[in-house]
């Protein structure tokens, strides 16, 4: 017998049943306990992150300093225009043009901006569910997800482009739910137009434009395909195939599209090298990642981003939440192929499902695939986690709760370690204790009653979160960072830092902000500070001749001299955490012991007079 209508209708009701039993006190707890942590340690150098956040932020820092809007600035080779001029305007704004450069400062708006689209996400499972305790359970979900968490908490560009290219989807959301139960649904502004309300169309799709717009000023003109095709295909997906349907949302968004890339030519308008912007960014950061040496389909299949680990782009980005959206997709192919009508799904969950499908084909063109390029379609994945969540069956959660179980275990063991390395106040070691216990609580609750798997998975997780945030606030206290006594020393001197990545030297400028700091190479690869063919021993004291003081990082966390002495002196040290080890470095002996392969210590030394 083929499936009523009233099957996922039945099954909404018992998700929001269960939802009922827990009160919306404690959701509201989590949530708030969920955003606490975007703030927790968001200054800190340890903060999970990418790499290209501190090529943002020296770029930024250069411009500032030059006292103007445009041209951007930059000492770094082929990185100057690597990304459009909003992202660094915010700097300069949060960062009041270097009178306030912290990275917390800097920083902040990205978590502003996460929080704006988490509210957005509940609303919309309020209104898809009418149930608070869903809509909170979508926000947690969002702010649970690690691409929210490592991303959109620190100075990159994903936490911007999401919330202003979400906006017009937000838009097309709120129409669909005005009137629920619909099966098709045409927005006001777009429906039975003569001749199509021209006023409305234009002031509704410009406004989706001009959004649109400034999501490209973030991050690239590229992203106007996936942003418009969506919107186009939600648009039809929710009314009746019909050429006048096709005409009317065609022109529509071909509207919003020409008024998005014509604010993001205003870059080109306004700033006094328009053929560099063209040359660095449109042919170099994005046309190259369109070709291959080896060609298309040979990269697709065999190269370094194959096609096949696109499609895991959204379990990556969920992170420690992977097996549960693995389970989504699971449970919402096994309701299509047995018979429930992809036409008698409601239109608003119509377009979550096309914003997740039409950003996942469009980045699987591109010859360079991330999981990152799909970050702006997260929103939608959480508020159809949330209205999925207790038909996704139980098994999928229990492999989560593992999966968290053995990173606490990772993490509690990281802190025992610096905790009995004196590292920082005793207080962190036991905070860091007890935010274990409470994944691990969380954990054999999911195992002991059926009914709290569920929600014990979002515990777990955010106690991840919570165990990281304190393992490495100790790393950030005054007492292990270079003595106020160091810093004012060389100040206005010639410092040499190390450059183990691209730009990451800029990290010392928060550090020595009163000083020169000249970059080297960890390897000895940069010829304006260390000859290539100098030997790694002697690379230290060709260091200090020439310079006033030189940061050295030492891989041995037992030592407790630089190696130079009694050639140079100590002015101050730090603890370095390594991010990027060698073959070899960390085996199955040690792994245990984090001391011998995770920390080192970062010294500030002067040749000795």
């Amino acid at each position: 017998m083929a499936p009523t209508r009233t099957a996922p209708k039945r099954a909404q009701k018992r998700a929001n049943d269960s939802a009922n039993t827990t009160p919306l006190w404690s959701w509201l707890a989590l949530l708030i306990v969920a955003a606490g942590l975007y703030f927790f340690g968001l200054g800190s150098f340890y903060a999970p992150t990418n790499g290209d956040e501190m090529v943002y932020i020296h770029i930024a820092r250069l411009t500032a300093e030059a006292g103007h809007w445009l041209p951007l600035v930059s000492d770094l080779d082929h990185m100057r225009n690597t990304k459009p001029p909003l992202l660094f305007w915010q700097a300069l704004v949060a960062g009041d043009w270097g009178a306030n450069w912290s990275l917390f400062a800097l920083r902040l708006p990205s978590v502003v901006y996460t929080l704006l689209t988490a509210g957005a996400v509940a609303w919309a499972t309020r209104r898809l569910s009418s149930n608070w305790r869903t809509a909170c359970l979508a926000a947690v979900i969002y702010l649970a997800f690690f691409s929210s968490f490592r991303y959109g908490r620190v100075y990159l560009t994903s936490a911007p482009e999401t919330f202003w290219l979400a906006l017009p989807m937000w838009a097309l959301l709120w129409s669909q739910l005005r009137t629920p139960g619909a099966v098709n649904t045409e927005p006001t502004w777009l429906a039975r137009t003569a001749p199509w309300r021209a006023p409305a169309v234009l002031l509704w799709f410009g406004a989706f434009g001009l959004c649109m717009g400034l999501g490209l000023l973030y991050k690239s003109f590229a992203l106007v395909a996936p942003a418009a095709a969506t919107l186009w295909c939600a648009l039809l997906a929710g009314q009746p195939w019909r050429l006048r349907h096709l005409l009317r949302s065609t022109v529509a968004v071909a509207w919003s599209t020409a008024l998005a890339l014509g604010v993001f030519a205003l870059w080109f308008a306004l700033d006094p090298d328009p053929a560099a912007v063209w040359q660095e960014f449109v042919v170099g950061e994005n046309a190259g990642k369109m070709a291959g040496a080896q060609g298309y389909w040979h990269a697709a299949l065999w190269g370094d981003y194959p096609l096949w680990t696109q499609l895991l782009a959204y379990c990556e980005n969920a992170g420690l939440l992977f097996f549960v959206v693995v389970g989504l997709a699971w449970t919402g192919a096994k309701a299509l192929f047995k018979g429930q009508p992809w036409a008698q799904t409601p239109p608003a969950q119509r377009t979550l499902w096309l914003w997740l499908l039409v950003w996942l084909l469009i980045f699987s063109i591109p010859s360079q695939r991330s999981a990152r390029y799909v970050i702006p379609a997260m929103p939608a994945l959480a508020i159809l986690l949330a209205l999925y969540w207790e038909r996704v069956a139980r098994g999928w959660y229990l492999l989560t709760l593992l999966l968290t179980s053995a990173a606490l275990v990772v993490l509690g063991r990281i802190a025992w370690v610096l905790g009995g390395m004196d590292v920082g106040e005793p207080l962190w070691r036991w905070a860091a204790m007890l935010a274990v216990a409470v994944g691990w609580a969380a954990a054999l609750a999911a195992l002991a009653r059926r009914d709290w798997s569920r929600n014990a998975t979002l515990l777990a997780c955010l106690s991840v979160y919570a165990t990281f945030g304190l393992m490495v606030a100790p790393l950030d206290g005054l007492q292990t960072q270079y003595s106020a006594a160091a810093v004012q020393h060389l100040a206005g001197k010639n410092v040499a830092v190390p450059n183990g990545f691209t730009a990451q030297f800029e990290r010392f400028h928060f550090m020595l902000p009163q000083s020169t700091l000249t970059p080297y190479d960890t390897d000895g690869r940069n010829t304006g500070a260390v000859h290539p063919e100098l030997p790694a021993s002697e690379r230290l004291d060709y260091l200090l001749q020439r310079f006033d003081a030189v940061v050295w990082v030492e891989g041995d966390s037992a030592a407790t001299a630089p190696p130079c002495r009694p050639r140079c002196t100590a002015l101050s040290f730090r603890w370095h955490v390594k991010s990027r080890h060698k073959n070899g470095e960390v085996t199955m002996a040690n792994i245990w012991y984090p001391e011998q392969w995770l920390f080192g210590r970062e010294w500030l030394l002067q040749a000795t007079p």
